[in-house]
């Protein structure tokens, strides 16, 4: 019986496999910034996403990185950010990525990480979240 396997996997599927897929695109980023000290939200072939996981790599900082156009909810996601970052998001004349979380909290996009480098708040916001020892 066909409805007897699909209940089957319905009673074996784990309680976290149930309430991941029935959250929300916001529910997700947060929940994917928060599990680790820096994330990136990327787009594999953008050279902004590649420059800014350079920079963290280059000092000593090894980040999640999320690459969204390989993500079955990836344009969720996308829109998602753009809400948190209030910009036109996809299909707007602002790209979104790349975006960044330190500790859990929106940095936020290429401007503002390299802002952060350029003015020395990069570095001990990196400190506080752990991911530098230095």
């Amino acid at each position: 019986m066909q409805y007897g396997a699909a209940a089957e996997q319905a009673w074996y599927m784990p309680a976290m496999a149930v309430a991941l897929a029935a959250e929300t695109a916001a529910e997700r980023v947060e929940r994917l910034a928060s599990e680790s000290a820096v994330v990136v939200f990327s787009v594999s072939s953008c050279c902004m996403c590649h420059a800014v996981k350079r920079l963290f790599c280059g000092m000593g900082v090894h980040p999640t990185v999320h690459e969204l156009d390989l993500d079955p909810r990836g344009l969720e996601l996308e829109r998602a950010l753009s809400d948190l970052l209030g910009c036109a998001g996809p299909g707007g004349a602002a790209p979104v990525v790349p975006v960044v979380f330190i500790g859990g909290k929106l940095v936020g996009a290429m401007d503002r990480v390299m802002a952060a480098h350029i003015n020395g708040s990069l570095v001990p916001l990196l400190k506080e979240a752990g991911a530098l020892w230095l």
